[in-house]
């Protein structure tokens, strides 16, 4: 079976709701701006890595592909400190090396190990798995973050702040865990399913895409946890 196309007229039916929801908040007055400004972002944003990923998925460079990770890695370090209370210019290099770490090394065990990839930067699957594995490296940096700062700010030890700030950032991603199947279908699975692979195939798929964000999540945020230790904001917190 193939995906069903859409047209634009049929994609236009999905912003019913959308519209809804923005002309109540208009009504109420709470942040419709925002959304509207969102919601242009979203649809730009998009567009435009629809065509770019058209190119990227055409290639046979392996240096580009690598560009391409890196860049992505950059931008989801940095992203990663937009709860920082402090520059975030002082916290980009553990931010950076722990997404490295944590993101970089369960990529390579997923697309070599797991996937075994030929050639090894096939960018129909090291792009969006690498996609999936930063951003929840990105997110769970920042939460850690977040909640690093205002356990230090209600007095808590570094030591103490630290674990508490790890065993919340890791909360969603438990709850996922918790719930997948149960609850919901992600996405990857889904999709798979309506482009006609075994539900069976598609479970295996998504349990390695479940274990992989796991895994680069935990990492990269003990890492970085670890790392700020060591920089001049949090030096000499006991």
């Amino acid at each position: 079976m193939n995906v069903a196309t859409i047209s634009v007229p049929q994609l236009a039916l999905s912003f019913i709701p959308v519209a809804v929801v923005v002309f109540l908040m208009w009504r109420t007055g709470k942040g419709y701006g925002h959304a509207l400004a969102a919601i242009a972002r979203m649809l730009m944003q998009l567009t435009l890595i629809g065509y770019v990923l058209i190119y990227i998925f055409e290639t046979e460079s392996g240096l580009i592909i690598s560009g391409v990770l890196a860049i992505m890695l950059v931008a989801a370090s940095w992203i990663a400190l937009n709860t920082a209370d402090t520059s975030r210019g002082s916290l980009f290099p553990a931010s950076l090396v722990s997404v490295l770490i944590g993101g970089g090394t369960t990529l390579l065990l997923i697309t070599q190990g797991v996937l075994q990839l030929e050639p090894w930067y096939q960018p129909s699957y090291m792009i969006p798995l690498a996609g999936m594995i930063f951003a929840a490296s990105m997110t769970n940096i920042s939460l850690a973050l977040d909640r690093l700062h205002a356990e230090l700010r209600n007095g808590a030890s570094f030591h103490n702040a630290r674990d508490t700030a790890f065993r919340t950032s890791m909360i969603p991603v438990i709850n996922s865990f918790l719930a997948v199947g149960l609850i919901s279908l992600p996405g990857m699975m889904t999709g798979q399913i309506l482009s006609g692979v075994s539900p069976l195939i598609a479970v295996r798929y998504q349990i390695m895409v479940m274990c992989m964000i796991f895994g680069a999540a935990g990492l990269s945020t003990l890492c970085f946890l670890h790392m700020i230790r060591k920089t001049e904001q949090f030096k000499g917190l006991q």
